[in-house]
C-alpha cells in the first residue's frame, strides 16, 4: 500500500464547460483529507502530507472496511445549508468531531489495486 499521494487540486470556475466531454465536481470549504485505511491503523493525511488523524479519529472509525484502501475527500462543516471553513475550524479548535461531514470523491487504492491510472469515467462502471 502507498504512504501519502499528492493530490490533484481543483480548477475553481465560475461556469462548468458545456457538452458531453467534460465532468466536474463540487468545490466544498473544507479540508481535503486523504483517508489511509489499513485493518486497525488509520491515517488522515491533509494536502501537504501531515497525519491528522486525531482530528478525524471520527471519520476514519466509521470506515471499518476488512480490506486496504485509500479514499480521497473533504471533511467539511455545514451552516446555514453551505459548507463553511470557519465553523470547521472552530469545531477543530474546540476538540470536537460531531458536526464534521466527510464527502469522499476518489477510490485511489483498493487491495492492492491503484485506480490512479483508471480514468473516472471508466472506474464508475467497476
Amino acid at each position: 500500500m502507498p504512504g501519502f499521494i499528492k493530490p490533484q487540486l481543483a480548477t475553481l470556475k465560475m461556469k462548468a464547460p458545456a457538452g458531453e466531454d467534460w465532468i466536474h465536481e463540487v468545490k466544498y470549504d473544507g479540508y481535503r483529507i486523504q483517508l489511509h485505511l489499513d485493518g486497525d491503523t488509520h491515517k488522515a493525511f491533509i494536502r501537504n502530507g501531515h497525519d491528522w488523524i486525531k482530528r478525524f479519529s471520527v471519520i476514519a472509525g466509521a470506515f471499518d472496511l476488512p480490506y486496504q484502501a485509500i479514499i480521497d475527500g473533504e471533511v467539511v462543516v455545514i451552516h446555514e445549508g453551505r459548507t463553511n471553513f470557519s465553523e470547521l475550524q472552530a469545531e477543530l479548535a474546540g476538540g470536537r468531531q460531531d458536526r464534521l461531514l466527510y464527502y469522499a470523491f476518489d477510490l485511489l487504492w483498493l487491495d492492492g489495486k491503484d485506480f490512479r491510472k483508471t480514468s473516472q469515467l471508466a472506474a464508475r462502471s467497476c
